[in-house]
């Protein structure tokens, strides 16, 4: 199953419960294929509107954004509360409608009495603010401020915006380095840069906004490429409407169905199993979502755990942001760099329904983990990967997938922000969350049409 990849909505009008009924049925088409006749679709009951079971007046895509804390996290870097200028949770909503639509009629073909789903464009954004909200509400003594206000975004000489992106700190030293900036000044800059996924906010020091405006575009690119440093100058504007299917599912090898006779529970990926194998965001919220839907997940995690454990802020000995989005996953350590830790996967492949991963383009068939290699061990196996581009670049000059990247080179940064203004990606993982959304409700398509 190749990348899920989702159009930002960028329509300059309000939202109404019919647009988001239009969202929830593109997503449905692309979803089912064709493989299932409109007549089992009709067997749901589906209810999508603003409010769902949060209390209060709302009456549409800003208001969602206002009462539900999307215009707080996003207008942390600009210090005010600020709307996002795309239908944010309206789109979340489609996504989780047409998710619950095939879950449900997946249940039906196991025999699950299940018939109805209900959902939100509030639930949507609660559901995106997942690990903000688990910060917010830490306990005392465990929680952090996210800091003073301030964006990640850069300006060359031109006045061109763009993003940078490395996870590495000696290519961040060394990119500083080469436009004349101190090692010291780099270092204060590198905390900042490193946590804004999970704060929303990056106070850069002002002497590496005043190196980048010093140097032209083509300066700051070649200094990007020397040290592995990923740089995508922002649009001006919209990129053009480029149709695209929001999920991709490939058909694998025949197989007998795994489920046999009738299930039994309230959920409808009861008796499911689910092997994970991800990290930061797009990949845990995707298993996530399939836990809440009954699934049972076994996390694949490196020696020691996953790093992310022990991000602020910190409640029971771990991090409150990481247990938001793998709370109720089973945790098996395996080292993929080395055969015996394969070998893990697979042994724990050989009896699942399906196996995910948010790896860099490349990396399944490097470890001999991609889906024809995991088809031998588990012929059938839904086998769904969620990267930041996909097949968007060609081999080898793929940018750093991360959830700002994506935006800046997608043209959502510049759709984020009103006419006249700089574009700039917002600081809330917006495409992490959607593409986390997308990769389940793929995982939930794939095993209906399965």
């Amino acid at each position: 199953m190749s990348t899920p990849v989702l159009s930002p909505v960028t329509t300059a009008t309000p939202v109404t419960p019919a647009a988001t009924a239009e969202v929830t049925a593109r997503l449905l088409r692309a979803a089912t294929d064709g493989t299932v006749p409109p007549a089992a679709v009709r067997e749901v009951r589906l209810t999508a509107d603003w409010a769902g079971p949060v209390t209060g007046p709302l009456a549409g895509e800003e208001a969602v954004q206002a009462a539900c804390g999307i215009m707080h996290v996003h207008g942390r870097a600009a210090g005010r509360p600020l709307p996002l200028g795309v239908d944010y949770a309206a789109t979340a909503a489609g996504v989780l409608a047409a998710q619950g639509v095939c879950a449900v009629l997946f249940a039906r073909h196991r025999g699950l009495g299940l018939g109805e789903v209900r959902t939100s464009a509030a639930q949507g954004a609660l559901l995106a603010l997942s690990q903000y909200l688990a910060a917010a509400t830490a306990p005392p003594g465990g929680s952090r401020e996210p800091g003073a206000p301030g964006g990640a975004t850069l300006v060359s000489a031109e006045g061109t915006a763009f993003e940078i992106e490395t996870l590495d700190p000696e290519a961040w030293r060394g990119f500083w380095h080469r436009l004349g900036v101190p090692a010291r000044s780099a270092g204060h800059g590198w905390g900042p840069f490193q946590q804004r996924f999970a704060t929303a906010v990056c106070p850069l020091p002002g002497e590496l906004r005043a190196a980048a405006r010093a140097q032209p575009l083509a300066a700051l690119c070649a200094a990007a490429q020397a040290e592995g440093v990923s740089l995508v100058p922002l649009p001006d504007g919209p990129v053009p409407d480029v149709p695209v299917e929001p999920v991709c599912l490939t058909a694998g090898p025949t197989y007998a169905p795994v489920f046999a006779g009738r299930a039994s529970g309230a959920l409808p990926l009861t008796g499911v199993r689910v092997v994970e194998s991800t990290r930061r965001v797009q990949g845990p919220l995707a298993g996530h979502v399939l836990r809440l839907l009954g699934a049972e997940v076994v996390r694949v995690e490196p020696p020691g755990g996953d790093p992310m454990r022990g991000l602020p802020p910190l409640a029971s000995g771990g991090s409150v942001r990481h247990s938001a989005l793998n709370a109720g996953k089973r945790v098996v350590e395996a080292d993929l760099r080395t055969a015996a830790g394969r070998a893990a996967v697979r042994a724990l492949v050989a009896d699942a329904d399906v196996f995910v991963h948010n790896w860099a383009p490349g990396r399944a068939a490097r470890l001999g983990l991609d889906a024809d290699d995991l088809w031998r061990v588990r012929p059938g196996l839904v086998h769904a990967g969620a990267s930041g581009f996909g097949d968007a670049y060609p081999p080898g000059s793929t940018p750093i997938g991360t959830d700002y990247l994506a935006q800046a080179r997608s043209g959502l940064a510049a759709a984020l922000r009103p006419a006249g203004e700089v574009p700039a990606p917002s600081l809330m993982t917006l495409t992490d969350v959607l593409g986390g959304l997308l990769c389940a409700h793929a995982v939930v398509a794939g095993l209906l049409r399965r």
